[in-house]
């Protein structure tokens, strides 16, 4: 299961059930309802409320071990400033197509 803030669904047509949420504040609610185990956060580095570090780190405080994949149209200046672009971090770059979204994201659950 993956948790996903934003606007691309196809996860469900390639075999993965997505809880998407519409900002941070519900993708934190959604993990505390749920009961089964989320196995992946892909998130926008930059977003109202907190950005995705922050995020991916209330999250695991509530208990979740699970992968993360950001994602930003920003540059690689910007997305520095939000400690994103360390060394193991899984990042795609925005504009991408659904095809290099589900690559990734196999590459992901995999690594």
């Amino acid at each position: 299961m993956s948790i996903r803030a934003g606007k691309i669904h196809s996860g469900e047509r390639h075999g993965y059930t997505v809880l998407a949420a519409r900002n941070p504040t519900d993708a934190l609610r959604m993990a505390r309802d749920h009961s089964g185990s989320v196995d992946l956060l892909i998130t926008d580095v930059v977003m109202p409320q907190m950005n995705g570090k922050e995020l991916r780190d209330r999250l695991q405080g509530l208990q979740y071990e699970f992968k993360c994949l950001y994602m930003s149209g920003y540059t690689a200046n910007v997305i520095a400033h939000h400690g994103v672009l360390d060394k193991g971090i899984e990042f795609l770059q925005k504009p991408f197509s659904v095809r290099t979204l589900a690559e990734k994201v196999r590459d992901v659950l995999d690594a």
